[in-house]
Formats: structure tokens, C-alpha cells, sequence
């Protein structure tokens, strides 16, 4: 089985911490989820009908 590594410096995870291999890289992966440089896709648009009902009031 191969040893897992850390998404940020690739240096071996700490079961403490994993899968990132300390609370510094962890919060360097959480700093980069606040400033928007990770993203979840999203396939829906801005005038999608059933979202649009949804914020007019009407859903």
C-alpha cells in the first residue's frame, strides 16, 4: 500500500491531520477555499427559469 501524501507540499500525511500532514497546510488549504481559488462546477445559469421563480418570490 502506498504512503498517502499531503495535497499541499506532497510530504507524508499525519493521521492527525490527513489527509493534509499538518494544521499549516491545512490552513493553507482552507485559505484557498475563502478566496475563492478552489470552486465547485456548477452547471446552472444566472437566468435559469427555476431559479429565477425561486428569487422573484414565486418557487
Amino acid at each position: 500500500m502506498s504512503e498517502s501524501t499531503c495535497p499541499i507540499c506532497h510530504r507524508p500525511t499525519d493521521p492527525q491531520f490527513r489527509p493534509f500532514c499538518s494544521r499549516h497546510c491545512a490552513d493553507v488549504d482552507l485559505g484557498r477555499w475563502f478566496n475563492g481559488s478552489y470552486r465547485v462546477p456548477s452547471f446552472r445559469q444566472d437566468n435559469d427559469e427555476e431559479q429565477n421563480e425561486y428569487h422573484d418570490g414565486e418557487g
